[in-house]
């Protein structure tokens, strides 16, 4: 694990552990506190702060695991604990959004007159809001910081609490002047409140589980860092999906057709370094270097492959097509190249033939072209002298 992943961790770990005490703390203090102030929503709440305890725990025990690096088992890393995670938070949220909900329908359509609570009942409540809301904002500042979903999902789960709190102090100061069905209303629009953000909290992260891309805003400026490379001609594919924090990316270059290989690869280490540098997200790239743009064939839309002959096989067919023209014995090498599903012959001359009387450079190239015309995979044969 490098120095910047253990920092994240070492602050991830920090914020939920203070924020599993202050859990512990309040839980107590609402649970006794609600039983001597006869304040039923109290001991709920309570139970509420209780519950945080164990997603602070998740937080933890998962923190440590998504940051080890790439193992045998997990070449991309351990990135995809932190997004189960924030689904499982998401879910618990929704949980506790529906409790509520039933807990403050039951209680409106047929709960008894309840005793009056005691004032103790308001002051834990009002010490539970502004905690819970500090524990919130801090957990959620880390969270952003290093693009943390599970941190961000557990900081609104916090901020569910100070939420539910506020239903306890409005609840139970309603009930003290004489207003008892108003903790219920307002118990039942902070649960919708709750499940809509488990919701967007667990479904941003179920995409991301089944390698949802990145937006197209975030796709289109990658696309320019790319082609601001000297030498790419184009970005006919760009693949992408998360995987927690970081996005991993496959790449299509197009160079130019006759480049050689090694100048194609240095050319992908450079959009490789260029997209590192300037997308903080990006943690992997893997490229691939086209001669040309094969986006729209329609072999690859069919889903077949066009398999032209390699090298031994072609320079078989054109040493024997070849054989008794003059002049080939002194071919010094031939380069290849795959375009367009055909194969396309570079011959390289020595420049001392051309001082030979007997030599036609016109004529002799027009013979290698013509003897090779019954191969149907070579498009064309070009002369090279020097």
């Amino acid at each position: 694990m490098d120095a910047q992943a253990q920092q994240r961790r070492q602050e991830i770990q920090k914020v939920t552990l203070i924020g599993a005490v202050l859990d512990a703390v309040l839980g107590v203090a609402k649970v006794i506190v609600g039983v001597l102030a006869n304040s039923h929503a109290l001991i709920a709440d309570g139970i509420h702060s209780f519950s945080d305890l164990l997603t602070d725990a998740m937080v933890i025990v998962v923190a440590k695991f998504s940051h080890h690096g790439p193992d045998e088992d997990h070449p991309y890393g351990h990135g995809r604990f932190e997004t189960f995670a924030t689904v499982v938070l998401g879910a618990l949220l929704i949980a506790v959004a529906g409790a509520m909900a039933y807990d403050s329908i039951y209680r409106l359509l047929y709960s008894e007159q309840l005793p009056v609570p005691a004032w103790p009942a308001l002051v834990v409540a009002g010490l539970s809001i502004v905690s819970k809301e500090w524990i919130y904002r801090y957990t959620k500042a880390v969270g952003e910081k290093y693009n943390s979903k599970m941190l961000i999902a557990n900081a609104w789960h916090s901020r569910s609490d100070a939420i539910s709190s506020i239903v306890v102090l409005v609840g139970v100061a309603g009930a003290m002047l004489g207003i008892s069905w108003l903790d219920s209303v307002a118990a039942l629009v902070v649960a919708i409140m709750i499940a809509k953000i488990g919701w967007d909290l667990a479904w941003e992260s179920v995409q991301e589980l089944v390698d949802t891309a990145l937006s197209a805003e975030e796709v289109a400026e990658m696309k320019d860092i790319i082609m601001q490379i000297e030498g790419v001609v184009g970005v006919h594919e760009l693949r992408s999906r998360k995987m927690g924090a970081d996005a991993l990316l496959d790449i299509h270059i197009q160079v130019g057709s006759k480049v050689s290989v090694s100048e194609g690869h240095n050319i992908g280490v450079w959009v490789t370094d260029s997209l590192l540098k300037n997308v903080k997200s990006i943690t992997d790239v893997t490229f691939h270097i086209d001669p040309e743009d094969d986006d729209n064939d329609d072999t690859r839309i069919e889903g077949k492959v066009v398999l032209l002959p390699l090298r031994g096989d072609v320079m078989a067919a054109l040493n024997e097509t070849w054989d008794g023209i003059a002049y080939t014995e002194n071919i010094k090498k031939i380069n290849l190249h795959y375009l367009r599903d055909s194969v396309q012959a570079e011959v390289f001359m020595p420049a001392e033939v051309l001082t030979d009387q007997g030599f036609d450079r016109v004529e002799f190239q027009e013979s290698l072209q013509q003897g090779t015309g019954h191969l149907p995979w070579l498009s064309h044969v070009s002369v090279w002298f020097g």
